[in-house]
């Protein structure tokens, strides 16, 4: 028992987990969606939008979710993921032409040609350190180095400085030997409570003789206690720990090729883009799953929640890793949702380190060229963004301007879980449009199951959601119009509210653009006055996008 009490030294803080609050007052599961002028609680005024909506028709949109996987026999999300309507579901041929065979609910970037896929990967500052010595760890003249060759180094110092100044190795070691022995007794807890993933609370007055699960059980009990939460999951724990680990290994020891020796694609090459698999749950959907049931769950079908948006569909791209995913993935999702007609595309990922960026800022401007609404996480670090580094972002490399078809999107909450603004919400006054909530949200989850997660990854698709449902009833409308829509129609926030990670109190026009939340109600007004500036040569605007997407595949496919 030693171990256990040890355990409280070291805290974490998840890209998205699940939260715990000591109000008394408890917000209702949907408390997100709610009008905060007739139920007190900071959520997008939805039941207020859908009032104004009320006799008017509305068109299915396509909605791309860029994420882990999603679970495609989720009874709340089966009516709404996407059907590849141009290919024949299991016959092993590539009926659209466009290059991915059997894409029938999307496309997994992180899959094998064989089967197999990555879930766990390393982190972008161990790829950028170890990529990176052999050229500049030794003395090096900056004034004669070129202008990319002095981004690359400054990239590398950060990476160095990140990587060999990371974990404790007392830490490291304590990490080492708490994993397997809470790996040994997961099993056994989780046979035991019936259920794979569990919580704190889940564990009061859980007695086992096993002793690995009675020492796993102490573990996960005094972690929750250390992190003031018994909504944090084993398996977030579990995360956790490998991907410390793997933090603390990369110090002296080059990361594993998780990705490539899976996927076997040429990973220097943006142009070899038909790699993958169609296999879109791939063992690892939790993430994506939240994230999709935020958009759209089945409105009104008697169980479990509601989605924001009521008539779209959803286009699951797999391209994000238990690690940091790779630009190549993510800028070939952005062209595969881009391609097969999605008009908004969520992003609930990002990284400090994009050594590829202008791959990615390439397929950000395809997907404006395409009139492709780009909505993307703040991130999770309590870091102000505007000198932060964080990707991707709408800022090209190039320096030949900013992506006008861009959100990013910081976390908000509510007096009954912390305050308005999330603790661990990214912010900039120059760089974050808006807030949105992204405290206890209640989405669907694997295995048809709901529950609570936190992060900038909730409020993203809560925004994605909104976008989709502006679109359905004004179609005509432009990305940047959709853009200008949300951003003009926030909530102001006149209070002071906390900066992210202290005490300190600001106002939220000091740290976002709008200086306001998300209002689906303000935003649905403002885009009925609007004339529509959507070119006929965007996607959503012809019925036969789909086809239109495969013919343009196919020819790009011969070029290739």
């Amino acid at each position: 028992m030693v171990l256990t009490a040890m355990l409280p030294a070291f805290t974490f803080a998840q890209s998205d987990t699940s939260t715990g609050t000591d109000s008394v007052k408890v917000a209702p599961n949907n408390w997100y969606q709610l009008d905060r002028q007739t139920t007190g609680y900071y959520g997008i005024s939805l039941d207020k939008a859908y009032d104004f909506l009320k006799g008017k028709p509305s068109k299915t949109i396509l909605v791309a979710v860029i994420d882990s996987g999603v679970d495609t026999l989720q009874n709340d999300l089966k009516g709404i993921l996407w059907h590849n309507p141009g290919e024949i579901p299991g016959n092993g041929i590539d009926d659209d032409h466009n290059g991915y065979v059997d894409d029938v609910y999307g496309w997994n970037f992180i899959g094998g040609k064989d089967g197999k896929n990555v879930h766990q990967d390393s982190y972008e500052a161990a790829r950028v350190y170890w990529s990176l010595k052999d050229k500049f760890d030794k003395n090096v003249d900056t004034t004669t180095m070129s202008a990319p060759d002095k981004a690359q180094y400054a990239d590398y110092l950060r990476a160095k400085d990140e990587v060999t100044q990371g974990i404790n190795p007392a830490e490291l070691t304590q990490m080492e030997r708490i994993l397997p022995v809470l790996e040994k007794g997961d099993s056994v807890i989780g046979k035991d409570l019936a259920k794979a993933e569990f919580t704190g609370k889940d564990l009061k007055g859980y007695t086992s003789t096993d002793p690995d699960a009675k020492i796993a059980a102490a573990i996960y009990l005094n972690m929750a206690q250390a992190n003031k939460s018994d909504n944090i999951k084993n398996t977030e724990i579990l995360e956790y720990l490998r991907g410390q680990i793997r933090k603390g290994e990369s110090a002296t020891t080059p990361p594993p090729n998780y990705r490539n020796d899976i996927v076997k694609d040429n990973p220097n090459d943006i142009n070899d883009r038909y790699y993958g698999n169609n296999d879109v749950m791939a063992g690892t959907p939790s993430h994506g799953t939240h994230v999709t049931g935020i958009i759209a769950a089945e409105r009104d079908n008697g169980i479990g929640m509601n989605g924001i948006a009521n008539n779209v569909k959803v286009m699951m791209v797999r391209a994000v890793p238990d690690g940091d995913e790779h630009d190549k993935d993510i800028a070939n999702a952005i062209r595969y949702a881009t391609d097969n007609g999605a008009e908004v595309i969520s992003m609930s990922f990002g990284k400090p380190y994009s050594p590829q960026k202008s791959w990615v800022d390439d397929a950000v401007k395809y997907a404006e060229s395409k009139g492709v609404l780009l909505v993307h996480a703040a991130g999770n670090d309590a870091k102000d963004i505007d000198s932060a580094a964080n990707f991707p972002n709408p800022y090209y490399q190039d320096k030949s301007g900013e992506a006008p078809n861009f959100i990013t999107v910081g976390a908000s909450g509510d007096a009954t879980n912390g305050g308005f603004t999330a603790s661990f919400s990214n912010y900039g006054k120059k760089t974050v449009d808006i807030f949105a909530p992204g405290v206890n949200i209640y989405s669907t989850l694997p295995g048809n199951t709901y529950g609570n997660y936190s992060g900038t990854s909730m409020a993203t698709p809560v925004v994605a959601g909104v976008a989709a449902l502006i679109l359905e009833y004004y179609p005509d409308l432009s990305a940047e119009q959709v853009k200008y829509v949300i951003d003009k129609s926030a909530t102001p926030i006149t209070e002071k509210v906390k900066l992210p990670g202290t005490t300190d109190s600001v106002y939220l026009s000091d740290i976002s653009i709008t200086g306001g939340e998300l209002n689906a109600y303000n935003a649905l007004k403002l885009a009925s006055t609007l004339k529509g500036e959507r070119s006929k040569t965007d996607n959503g605007m012809n019925s036969d996008m789909n086809d239109k997407g495969s013919k343009k595949n196919r020819k790009h496919k011969k070029r290739g």
